[in-house]
């Protein structure tokens, strides 16, 4: 059987992963198995992560709406109710916006929101 002697590819390769590994702690910055198993791990919990900030960001914005909603005798569920009814068409991270910077504004959603629903 013949020899195969990669050359370039198995350098470009191995630079590839020392690249991406660039700032890790300890050999797994400049030892290319190292750093291919960091890179590897790495790449995985940055996909995931992707996509668990998107619920991670709703999950927020519901606690915030929420904690305002309370303050004006209101619940969630029953505000976001009210809303649909009323027409009134604010996403969730607006009124997360409104509720923290602008609560006089998120007073005056919850009463529309009340008698849109009552």
């Amino acid at each position: 059987m013949s020899r195969v002697k990669r050359g370039n590819k198995r350098r470009i390769k191995r630079k590839r992963y020392l690249k991406i590994t660039k700032g890790f702690f300890g050999f797994k910055k400049n030892l290319y198995r190292y750093a291919r198993e960091a890179a590897d791990r790495a790449l995985v919990f940055a996909y995931r992560d992707r996509r668990r900030k998107k619920r991670d960001f709703r999950k927020l914005w519901i606690q915030r709406i929420n904690a305002a909603a309370r303050l004006n005798q209101s619940t969630y569920s029953s505000f976001m109710n009210g809303l649909k009814k009323a027409g009134i068409i604010l996403d969730r991270k607006v009124l997360a916006d409104i509720a923290v910077r602008d609560p006089q504004g998120f007073s005056q959603l919850v009463q529309k929101a009340k008698q849109a629903s009552a």
